[in-house]
This record gives C-alpha cells, sequence and structure tokens, in this order.
C-alpha cells in the first residue's frame, strides 16, 4: 500500500484510492484485535483451574493449616529454603510451604531470600552476580552458621518434588523477579495444584490474577479497608487466601473475611512466635479457638505438637 502511495503520490485520485484502501486497512486491523481478545478471554476462561481453589474455600470446623514460613528456620542443620528441610520437615508432619523465588544471573529461578549470599551459603555478594552453575559452588548454611552439604535448589525441582509428594507451596517473589517467569515455570511443570502466588498489595494481586484466573493467590487483607480493595476488585473471592498480618485481629474481622468464603492466615511468625514460646505454646491454642485458618509460622513442629496436628 505504501509503494502505491509513493509510485503515485502526485495523482489526486490516486491519494483518495489511497485514503479508502487505508481506511479498509484500519478497520479489517481493528477486527482483527477485537477477534484476538475474544480468543484471549476464552483462553484464559479455559484455563484448567487450580484444585487449590476448592480445596482452600473456607469450610467452618476445619483442621488448622501450618505454612512453613521461608521453607523452615531454626533447625539445626537445615537450612532455609533448601529442598532437604521441606522433605525433612514433610516425613514428620502435614504442613504447607511458603518458599523465596530469586533469579540467577542466567535468569534461572531459585529458592533465596536474601538479595546477598553471606547470612545462608559460603558464598559472597549479591546472588544476582552469578549464573545458577557458578552458584553450585557454594554449599547453604543453617541458621547457626552450620556449614551443609545442600545447594541452592532451583524452583522447579522444588515444583517438581512438590508435584509428587503432594505438598502445597506459596511462592514469594522477590524484587528482582517477575509474577510472569513465576507463573510461566508454574505452567510449564504443570505445578498449577500445588501452587499458591503470594502478592502484597491490590496492584500485586491484580497483575498475578491477570496472568494467572486459573491459581490460587495470597492476597493482603490485614483490615477491613484492604478486604474492600480487594472485594471491589474484579478478582473472584474463590482465588484469595487471605493473609491478615501479624499481629491479631479482633474476633470478628475473621468471621468477615470468612464470610466471602475466604481462609484466614495469620502470620505468628516474629513476635508471636515468641509469645507463644514464653508461655508453653498455650496461645497456639488460643489463636487456633479464634478461628484462624492457617498459622505462618517459624515454629512448625511446636505448633503441630500444641495442637496435635499429626500426618
Amino acid at each position: 500500500m505504501i509503494f502505491l502511495f509513493q509510485r503515485f503520490r502526485g495523482n489526486l485520485a490516486f491519494k483518495n484510492i489511497y485514503l479508502a484502501l487505508l481506511l479498509v486497512a484500519f478497520v479489517s486491523c481493528k477486527k482483527e484485535t477485537a477477534q484476538v481478545s475474544k480468543t484471549t478471554t476464552v483462553d484464559a476462561s479455559a484455563l484448567k483451574q487450580s484444585a487449590l481453589i476448592e480445596i482452600f474455600k473456607y469450610q467452618p470446623e476445619q483442621e488448622l493449616i501450618i505454612s512453613v514460613h521461608r521453607g523452615g528456620k531454626g533447625l539445626k542443620h537445615y537450612p532455609e529454603n533448601c529442598l532437604e528441610t521441606l522433605k525433612y520437615i514433610n516425613d514428620s508432619i502435614p504442613a504447607i510451604y511458603e518458599i523465596d523465588i530469586a533469579q540467577t544471573r542466567d535468569n534461572v529461578l531459585v529458592l533465596m531470600h536474601d538479595n546477598t549470599l553471606e547470612r545462608t551459603t559460603t558464598g559472597t555478594d549479591k546472588l544476582n552476580k552469578y549464573t545458577y552453575q557458578e552458584l553450585q559452588a557454594f554449599n547453604l548454611e543453617d541458621d547457626y552458621g552450620n556449614e551443609t552439604a545442600f545447594k541452592i535448589p532451583t524452583l522447579k525441582e522444588v515444583l517438581l518434588w512438590a508435584k509428587e509428594k503432594n505438598v502445597v507451596l506459596t511462592l514469594d517473589k522477590k524484587k528482582s523477579v517477575s509474577f510472569d517467569a513465576i507463573v510461566a515455570l508454574v505452567k510449564q511443570v504443570e505445578a498449577e495444584d500445588v501452587s499458591i502466588i503470594i502478592t502484597y498489595d491490590l496492584k500485586q494481586a491484580e497483575e498475578a490474577y491477570g496472568l494467572a484466573p486459573n491459581l490460587m493467590l495470597s492476597v493482603s487483607a490485614r483490615n477491613q479497608k484492604e478486604l474492600d480493595w480487594l472485594l471491589n476488585s474484579k478478582i473472584p473471592t474463590q482465588n484469595m487466601l487471605a493473609f491478615t498480618g501479624t499481629r491479631l485481629s479482633p474476633n470478628y474481622f475473621y468471621k468477615t473475611v470468612q464470610s466471602h468464603g475466604i481462609k484466614t492466615m495469620l502470620g505468628t511468625l516474629g513476635n508471636l512466635d515468641k509469645q507463644a514460646e514464653a508461655k508453653g505454646e498455650v496461645p497456639y491454642t488460643l489463636w487456633r479457638d479464634k478461628g484462624i485458618d492457617l498459622f505462618a509460622t517459624d515454629r512448625p513442629f511446636e505448633v503441630a505438637k500444641a495442637l496435635n496436628i499429626k500426618k
């Protein structure tokens, strides 16, 4: 079309023909775009829904679920964000596992909480300065500085293990990682039925839902204002697991969240775990009796024992 216009640009008739053709092309493109958008919408709705959307629907009188912070912290000879630690805990108690996801220089998704390697490995400097192969020179260390023989695991191998063992993972992305990369890997290994995407605000939740409307999302609902934002969004409540923060909320707030079919998660990690330890683990029972559905904890074995949760 441009060729025709250049060839006959001195002729007014051909200019008019060109403009008419251009208009036809524009209308045609709009139709094609509309068709593509329609197809995309159909494809999104046709995605296989994660089994977790049904499993994590709020129901009263269900046993409390333990969510293990960083895949296991404070365990001698078992580092955080380590596949061997997940296996060790999973052999003893029923739990789901929150893991942190970072990205190497060659774009491999791995488990790591910090930007730097010093605290949890024998390496130094920023993780994203290394390729995955280069990271294999380092070993993971536990929270007491003990070096282990364990290596930094890839998200892919952890997802595959979770699929094999039917273990639920909540995936916490670090700033260097995109939701797109995580969702793509979950889809690649078909781990939708064991994966929950963690988000921290409405914008993140909407982004993650747009990428994966078939996945379960951990959403931040620490107060009525945040809950209202979520309820007024386009995200279905069936896709939501509500993280209510690391402080106790009034009993009525948990009931309000649950009235929408959404399970509630309390972060006992940090101060609340310390309170429970100082009071002989009794607070775990009191908090469960408030109706909370999940505890995100640094002390999974102690929670399981206090609440008599067994495999």
